[in-house]
C-alpha cells in the first residue's frame, strides 16, 4: 500500500493557536512523544522569531533521531541563514520556507509584484539547498491563488532545489472537491513535479480540514500537515488524529497506510490538551470523552450484542483504556514502574521518584487508582518548572452565607517563608489572591479549566490556568489534587513560576517568544 507520510506541526502552527505557546521542556516532552507516535517529521517551530524558539528547535534536534526535524523560515535570506543553523544537529534536518503565491496576499499584505515573489521564492530555496540537503516550499494561500502562477512559482523552486512542495489552504477556503481538483492541476501541470514530494496544509476555518486533506491524498498527495487535537491558527489545523484513523479505518477507501502507532493517540492528545491548556471537546472525534460512548438505549442494546453494530474502531486501537491499578498503596516501587513502562512513559531517576510519591498520597486517598490517575500524576509531577514560590499550606473557608477566605503559607526559593490571606467570590479565587498578595506580580488570570480525570467523587481533579503577563506573554499552569481547591492554587503557582523563569531567561539573553500576538504579525506563520 501507498505509504503516507505525517508532518507534524503541533510545535509550530499548533503553539501559534492565541494562548498556546509552550515551555522548552514541554516542547521537547512533546517532541519525545511525537517520535513515539511515528510521526514522519516534527515541526519544531520558527527560529527567526526569537532566540528562545532558536534554541528550542535545536535541542529538539539533538534530543529526536527517529524521525525527520523541520523548522519553518519566511523567505528573508538572513531568517533562511538562521533557520539553517538551528538545525544542522538534526539527524535529518528539512528547512521549510514559505511565501504567499495569491493576490490577496501579495497586493494586500506583502505589497509585492508576482514576479518580485517568484525571485524571492527561487533565492530562499536556493540558499536554504547551499545548507541542507532537503527543502520544502510552501506556497501560502495556495488555495485563493491563480493556478498558472501557482504552478509556475512550483516549476521554479523545484529546479531550485525544493525536495517538498507544499499546498496549503491557509484560510480553510476550499471545499473538498474543490481542493482535490487544485492539487490533481499542479500534480498535472508542473513539469518536473516528479522530483519533488507534494505535501498538503489546509486549516479547519470552515470545519473541513481534515476532509480537505483526505481529498488531497485520494488525489495523490504524499505528505500531510497536520497537528495534534487540530490546534492552530483561529479555528485550529487539520487534525492528525481524524486523518490517521480515518486512513486506518478506511483502508480500502484510500488504498494507502501510515506508520503511525495509532496506540499511541490517545496520550499524545491528552498530553497537546494539558500543556497547551487547550481541552479537548467532549464530542470531538477520535479523542474525544464520548468519542465511545453510547448513550441511546437503542444503541447500547446493539452494543451489548456485538460492537462492530455501533463501532467502526475500538477504544484500544488509540490506545484508550479504563482499566484500574492491580497495585495499591501497599504497592512498591518495581510494580508501579511496570504500570507506567504499560502506559508508556519512560521516567528517570528523580522523574520516577517524583510521581511515585505522589502516587502514594493519592491511593492513601482513593480506594482505586485508574490509569487517568496515574496520567494526572505524571502531568503534575515530571515536567516540574523552577519553583520560586512552593506552595506549603492552604487552607479555605466556605459556605453560605460565609465570605469565602484562603490563608496560604508558601515558601520562597530563598527560604523565606510567607503566609497571607484573602477573600474572593469563591474559594478558587480567595485561594488566588492570597497567592497573588504574597507573590506580587504583574499577572492576570484569563482562563481556568477544570475536569476529571477519572470517574467517581474521589477522582483527581486536574486544573488548567492561563496567566497573561505584558513582560513575558501568555503561560499554561497545571495542578493536580483529589482536592479541587488545592489543585487550583497549585496550577496558579506553576504558571506564576513559569513566568518568573521566562524572566530571568529574558535577563540572561536567552529569550523567549514575547506574546502569541508578536508572532501572529509575521507574514509566514500561516502557512
Amino acid at each position: 500500500m501507498r505509504r503516507i507520510r505525517i508532518f507534524d506541526t503541533t510545535l509550530r502552527d499548533g503553539e501559534q493557536a492565541a494562548g498556546g505557546a509552550l515551555t522548552f521542556d514541554e516542547k521537547l516532552e512533546i517532541a519525545r512523544q511525537l517520535e513515539r507516535l511515528g510521526v514522519d517529521c516534527i515541526e519544531a517551530g520558527f527560529p527567526a522569531t526569537s532566540p528562545g524558539d532558536f534554541r528550542a528547535v535545536e535541542a529538539v534536534c539533538e534530543f529526536v533521531k527517529d524521525c525527520q526535524v523541520a523548522a519553518l523560515s519566511d523567505a528573508k535570506l538572513p531568517n533562511i541563514e538562521t533557520t539553517a543553523k538551528a538545525l544542522m544537529k538534526a539527524k535529518a534536518p528539512r528547512l521549510h520556507t514559505v511565501l504567499s503565491t495569491s493576490d490577496i496576499h501579495l497586493n494586500y499584505q506583502l505589497r509585492i509584484t508576482r514576479d518580485h515573489a517568484l525571485d524571492m521564492a527561487v533565492a530562499a530555496v536556493k540558499l536554504g539547498r547551499s545548507f541542507l540537503p532537503e527543502v520544502e516550499f510552501s506556497a501560502m494561500d495556495a488555495a485563493r491563488s491563480d493556478r498558472e502562477y501557482l504552478c509556475r512559482v512550483f516549476e521554479a523552486t523545484i529546479a531550485a532545489g525544493a525536495t517538498v512542495i507544499n499546498i496549503p489552504d491557509s484560510v480553510g477556503y476550499m471545499q473538498p472537491h474543490e481542493f482535490a481538483d487544485l492539487v490533481a492541476y499542479v500534480m498535472s501541470h508542473v513539469p518536473n513535479i516528479d522530483k519533488a514530494k507534494v505535501s498538503v496544509h489546509c486549516h479547519n476555518d470552515l470545519g473541513l480540514a481534515t476532509a480537505l486533506s483526505l481529498a488531497a491524498v485520494r488525489e495523490g498527495a504524499e505528505w500531510v500537515e497536520c497537528t495534534v487535537n487540530g490546534v492552530g491558527e483561529r479555528a485550529g489545523n487539520a487534525a492528525l488524529e481524524e486523518i490517521v484513523m480515518a486512513i486506518k479505518t478506511r483502508a480500502d477507501a484510500f488504498d494507502c497506510e501510515t506508520g503511525i502507532k495509532t496506540e499511541q493517540l490517545w496520550r499524545t492528545s491528552r498530553m497537546v490538551a494539558s500543556y497547551m491548556g487547550f481541552p479537548v471537546q467532549l464530542n470531538k472525534a477520535i479523542v474525544g470523552g464520548n468519542a465511545f460512548a453510547h448513550a441511546s438505549g437503542l444503541h447500547q442494546d446493539g452494543m451489548l450484542k456485538d460492537r462492530i453494530t455501533y463501532e467502526i474502531m475500538t477504544p484500544d486501537s488509540i490506545g484508550r483504556t479504563d482499566s484500574r491499578l492491580v497495585i495499591s498503596k501497599h504497592s512498591g516501587r518495581n510494580a508501579f514502574r511496570d504500570r507506567l513502562k504499560a502506559l508508556g512513559y519512560e521516567l528517570d531517576d528523580d522523574e520516577f521518584m517524583r510521581a511515585f510519591r505522589a502516587f502514594k498520597e493519592i491511593a492513601d486517598k482513593k480506594k482505586d487508582v485508574t490509569d487517568g490517575d496515574v496520567e494526572a500524576v505524571v502531568a503534575d509531577q515530571v515536567l516540574v518548572v523552577a519553583e520560586t514560590f512552593r506552595l506549603d499550606r492552604l487552607q479555605v473557608s466556605c459556605g453560605e452565607p460565609s465570605i469565602p477566605t484562603a490563608t496560604v503559607l508558601i515558601t520562597v526559593a530563598d527560604g523565606t517563608v510567607m503566609q497571607d490571606a484573602a477573600t474572593g467570590s469563591g474559594p478558587v479565587e480567595a485561594a488566588c489572591n492570597a497567592i497573588d498578595r504574597i507573590v506580587n506580580l504583574p499577572i492576570k488570570l484569563v482562563e481556568f479549566t477544570v475536569h476529571s480525570a477519572s470517574s467517581g467523587s474521589d477522582a483527581i481533579g486536574e486544573v488548567s490556568v492561563k496567566v497573561e503577563s505584558a513582560a513575558e506573554g501568555t503561560f499554561v499552569g497545571r495542578g493536580a489534587s483529589t482536592d479541587i481547591i488545592v489543585a487550583s492554587a497549585r496550577a496558579y503557582l506553576n504558571a506564576i513560576n513559569k513566568v518568573v523563569t521566562a524572566g530571568r531567561e529574558r535577563e540572561a539573553g536567552h529569550g523567549r517568544r514575547a506574546a502569541p500576538f508578536a508572532v501572529l504579525a509575521s507574514p509566514a506563520v500561516n502557512a
